[in-house]
C-alpha cells in the first residue's frame, strides 16, 4: 500500500486594499470568520508607487477587530523610518522592498529586534538572485506578480519562474523562508502558482468582489488539493 502524499494548503490573505472601506468592520468580520489566514495590509506613500492608501493609525483601529495574524506591506520609501510606528499599530509580519532599502540587511534585523517577522518584496523587474546572501535572513519573501500600486492588474506569468528559482534558493540554504505571491491572483491560476512552490496567496479582488467572499477564500485555500 502506497503512503498518501500530504499536501500543504496555502496560506490565504485577502488583501484589505479591495475590501469596502465603508463597511470595513463588516469586511474584517468576514476574514474572522473565514478560512483566512492572514489580513494583507497594503501601506502606499505616494512616492514609492502611484497611489496613496492608509497608515498606522487605520491600521491600529483594523487591529482592535481582527483576529489573525497582520501581514503589513510597506511601498514606501525610507521605511526604516517607521518600524516601531508599524509594530505598535499591530504589524506581525513587515515586509519592506528591496528596491527601497539602502541597507537591507540592517533592516531586517531591526524590524526581528522589535518582535515582528521580516519579508523583503520584489518588484516584477528585480530578480531573485539578489537575496541569495541573505536568505537564511529573510522570513517572507513577497513576490510582486503585478506592477505595484493598484489592485485588479493582471498576473504576470513570469513570476512562476521567479517562483521557482526562489524555492531552490531556499531550499540549497535550507531556510524557512515563506514565498508569498500577490497581484492577479485568481481561483483558475492559483493552482499553478501554488505548484511552482508558493507558500501564501495574498488575494484582494478575487475575495472582495466574489458573490460569496467566504466560499471564494475556502475554494482558494484547497487550491494544492
Amino acid at each position: 500500500m502506497s503512503a498518501t502524499k500530504t499536501i500543504k494548503m496555502p496560506i490565504i490573505a485577502p488583501s484589505i486594499l479591495s475590501a469596502d472601506f465603508l463597511n470595513l468592520g463588516r469586511d474584517i468580520e468576514m476574514v474572522n470568520k473565514s478560512e483566512a489566514d492572514w489580513f494583507h495590509l497594503d501601506v502606499m506613500d505616494g512616492r514609492f508607487v502611484p497611489n496613496i492608501s492608509y497608515g498606522m493609525s487605520i491600521i491600529a483601529q483594523m487591529k482592535k477587530l481582527a483576529t489573525k495574524t497582520f501581514d503589513v506591506h510597506l511601498m514606501i520609501v525610507e521605511p526604516e523610518k517607521y518600524f516601531e510606528e508599524f509594530k505598535k499599530a499591530g504589524a506581525d509580519i513587515l515586509t519592506i522592498h528591496y528596491e527601497a532599502s539602502t541597507h537591507l540587511h540592517r533592516s531586517l534585523q531591526a524590524i526581528k529586534s522589535l518582535g515582528m517577522k521580516a519579508g523583503v518584496s520584489l518588484n516584477p523587474h528585480t530578480p531573485v538572485h539578489l537575496l541569495e546572501n541573505i536568505i537564511t535572513d529573510i522570513d517572507l519573501v513577497l513576490i510582486m506578480s503585478v506592477n505595484p500600486g493598484f489592485g485588479g492588474q493582471k498576473f504576470i506569468p513570469q513570476s512562476l519562474d521567479k517562483v521557482r528559482a526562489l524555492r531552490q534558493m531556499i531550499t540549497a540554504a535550507g531556510a524557512n523562508t515563506i514565498i508569498e505571491i500577490d497581484g492577479g491572483v485568481t481561483l483558475e491560476n492559483a493552482p499553478e502558482i501554488v505548484a511552482a512552490g508558493t507558500d501564501a496567496l495574498v488575494a484582494g479582488n478575487t475575495v472582495f468582489t466574489a458573490p460569496d467572499p467566504l466560499e471564494m477564500i475556502k475554494k482558494l485555500k484547497r487550491v494544492g488539493k
